[in-house]
């Protein structure tokens, strides 16, 4: 493309100011602010702008200059930048806990239970008795002492937080003995150790990164010392030649030794998951009968509420973690406390729990069911070509990650497209379908969808292919 000719283009770009003259835009502007309507014209046609000026090959043209053609630009930057970018989603991965999908779904009685009571004030930090002011996790301490035996207990906004407050609570500038083979990274290359040096208290290492004895924690105490920290693997496995050191075995020799154990549980489980078909995993409550005096844990893993981080232990241990200035950076806010108090009222029954909670359901529902639920969803995609058969699915957010969740899924190829084009048409969709790419193929795990999301994702799919 010549010069002239890009220079002809540019000047025949409308002005802002014809463009907010434009019937179209007062149709906006009674709906959004003159400033936004503003911004979003402003880059549209910077936008085309520059597309001109790029232009090597003779792509733009006088259409591109037409007053329509800019509104259309502008108005899907007006929708982006007006429309919610934390959305429904249809998880179609198979990982019930999917971190990028916001972890656990929350029970539907839990949030019907707090829809009116969140459009007025609540309690949240106020004794309905005295009306006094009160640390608001104090509403809920009831249900984390009775459902897992401890004194007392507090709840701060993740459990990365929970142990960093932990530790410079009770440890700061202290020792703090931890296996080696328990140094563990979790997501976002989040360091347990850079989480302890943040804290205030000095990391000693002992044993090997496969194999620990009790004589390794007796051995390390000393003066400084100030508690034995358990870590478990609940996002890793080591496997083969081991050694691992039991919470009972640490609890006597920090009874002896006369220092505190601290257990970091990570996902927290509150039942026996047996039930469920998995394998054990430690509860809560078995870690407070072994002798731990501060029990760690998230909220958002097989509790299933918001996310959040609860310290449960010693009632004296838990009054003094909760005067930590740092107690205040990192508490909860009224919703995480309110779906957290609601989602805890559900571990009252446990043998409710597949009818109650969406985590325990989507574990608990039969394989069959499952089949059902794959080949209905396949006979309802209209377009390409779908098959069902086996597959193998996960509990995610690092919870039992060496155990697979035996499913049905669905594989779907359309014609004339990649599997990261149709992947991504998907995620863009209206239906925001988010799925797995196997072998070439589209992979939806039905464990983690609904019978009602069928026809939303052979929708979508119908959009896609067209």
């Amino acid at each position: 493309m010549t010069s002239s000719i890009k220079q002809e283009l540019l000047r025949a770009l409308p002005s802002i100011n014809d463009l907010l003259g434009d019937d179209t835009v007062a149709g906006w502007l009674e709906r959004y602010p003159r400033s936004l309507v503003t911004v979003c014209l402003r880059d549209a046609v910077e936008e085309i702008r520059q597309g001109i000026l790029d232009d090597t090959g003779g792509r733009c043209g006088a259409m591109h200059t037409d007053t329509a053609y800019v509104l259309a630009q502008a108005s899907e930057k007006l929708t982006d930048r007006t429309s919610p970018h934390i959305r429904g989603a249809v998880n179609a991965t198979g990982i019930i806990l999917h971190t990028a999908l916001g972890r656990a779904v929350w029970p539907e009685s839990v949030v019907d239970s707090m829809t009116d009571e969140l459009k007025g004030y609540v309690t949240l930090a106020i004794d309905r008795e005295t009306g006094k002011r009160s640390d608001r996790d104090l509403r809920i301490e009831y249900l984390l002492t009775e459902l897992t035996g401890a004194e007392a207990g507090i709840v701060v906004n993740n459990n990365a937080a929970a142990t960093m407050l932990v530790l410079a609570a009770l440890a700061a500038e202290k020792e703090v003995v931890v296996s080696r083979g328990q140094l563990v990274e979790i997501g976002g290359s989040f360091r347990l150790p850079e989480v302890m040096e943040q804290s205030g208290a000095k990391l000693v290492e002992v044993g090997a990164t496969n194999r620990t004895h009790p004589k390794d924690y007796d051995q390390a105490i000393n003066m400084k010392t100030a508690a034995l920290l358990r870590v478990h693997p609940s996002n890793y496995r080591v496997v083969g030649f081991t050694r691992e050191v039991t919470l009972a075995e640490m609890s006597e020799v920090a009874g002896d030794q006369g220092v505190m154990l601290i257990d970091d549980l990570g996902a927290g489980s509150l039942v026996g998951l047996e039930q469920f078909g998995l394998p054990h995993e430690p509860t809560v409550r078995e870690s407070i009968d072994a002798g731990a005096d501060i029990v760690l844990f998230s909220a958002d893993k097989l509790i299933g509420a918001a996310q959040g981080g609860v310290i449960v232990g010693r009632k004296d241990l838990i009054a003094r973690i909760r005067k930590h200035p740092l107690a205040r950076a990192m508490r909860a806010d009224k919703s995480c406390l309110m779906v957290l108090e609601r989602t805890l009222q559900l571990f009252r029954d446990t043998e409710k729990l597949a009818e109650s909670h969406p985590l325990y359901r989507m574990l608990a529902t039969p394989e069959e069911t499952l089949k059902a639920r794959a080949e209905a969803l396949a006979a309802a995609i209209s377009v390409g070509q779908s098959t069902v058969c086996e597959g193998v699915g996960y509990l995610g957010s690092g919870s039992l990650p060496t155990h697979g969740l035996p499913t049905w899924v669905v594989k779907v190829s359309l014609p004339d497209m990649s599997v990261g084009q149709i992947a991504q048409a998907l995620r863009t969709d209206e239906a925001c379908v988010f799925t797995r790419i196997e072998d070439e193929q589209i992979v939806m795990d039905v464990r983690t969808i609904t019978d009602e999301q069928i026809d939303l994702i052979a929708q979508a799919f119908v959009r896609v292919g067209q």
